[in-house]
């Protein structure tokens, strides 16, 4: 069996105003990756083109070390992919539009399928523009489920969601890696999900993976650090920082950890990783 549900090399999309630059990472099988970035760094546009809604302009998609681009229709077929949105058929009823689903896989389980639903208290009748941000993503793993899916895909599943169901997907999403043979990409601009329940962690800003890898990993290799003023070396090797009347404060690599200037150091969460990834820069200027 391959090590990595999903390997994305060099993926790259160009726009008139957007481009994903080069991006890569690895998910192996049996685990959660968090898929994190503000909103426009890039998150759903590296996410279809990875399926092919999106044709990139380059790059290269292994699913459990197959080539995506010479075998789409077959490698589809072991992945569920759910944006939450059935935009294309808004005033379908649920059990109507699971036959339309079940017909592009042979192994669909409708038995599995209404076990499913009772678990879920999905109604069959309703239709999908008047279920709830939470019941179409329930929905969309009932789908997934029922094909035996192997890789499941999210594109901002808990978006808009209130705590207690957001908390009822996150435990859904560990059920789901539970047996090692299935994996887990969703993407999220939430960053307390992704401590609740990612391995894995990719940071994108601006269409270029920032890092990606073993979550505890990536956290444990930053700092954040503070004291009266920002030193030159502080403003060189900050990955951003925030000078205030009353001090600094910065996000640096470990490695490059200043030698004077540093009052205190402490390890990031992943909102503070996020926050000076995205808005920080090496020139000197505030990170907010």
């Amino acid at each position: 069996m391959c090590d990595y549900a999903l390997e994305v090399e060099s993926l790259s999309k160009n726009f008139e105003n957007f481009a994903l630059k080069d991006v890569s990472f690895k998910l192996p099988v049996g685990y959660i990756m968090g898929f994190v970035g503000r909103n426009g760094a890039g998150k759903s546009t590296t996410v279809k083109s990875i399926l092919n809604i999106i044709e990139p302009d380059g790059g290269s998609v292994k699913v459990f070390g197959e080539d995506m681009a010479a075998n789409e229709i077959r490698l589809k077929k072991t992945i569920a992919y759910s944006s939450g949105t059935f935009e294309s058929f808004p005033s379908a009823e649920t059990d109507k539009f699971a036959r339309i689903y079940a017909s592009f896989y042979d192994n669909f389980d409708f038995g599995r399928y209404e076990n499913l639903k009772k678990r879920f208290d999905l109604n069959g009748k309703k239709k999908l523009k008047t279920l709830s941000a939470g019941m179409r993503v329930k929905f969309s793993v009932a789908l997934a489920l029922s094909h035996e899916a192997k890789l499941f895909i999210f594109d901002e599943p808990t978006s808009g969601l209130d705590p207690v169901a957001r908390d009822e997907m996150l435990d859904l999403f560990r059920e789901i890696v539970e047996g090692g043979d299935k994996s887990v990409l969703f993407s999220t601009h939430i960053t307390s999900d992704l401590d609740k329940c990612a391995d894995y962690l990719t940071v994108i800003d601006d269409g270029k993976v920032y890092a990606s890898g073993v979550k505890d990993e990536i956290i444990a290799s930053h700092a954040v650090i503070g004291g009266k003023t920002a030193t030159d070396e502080i403003k060189r090797v900050a990955i951003g920082y925030k000078q205030t009347s009353l001090g600094y404060t910065a996000l640096v690599k470990k490695s490059d950890l200043p030698k004077d200037g540093c009052e205190y150091s402490n390890p990031p969460d992943i909102e503070q990783l996020l926050l000076y990834v995205s808005k920080g820069n090496k020139n000197g200027e505030s990170a907010l």
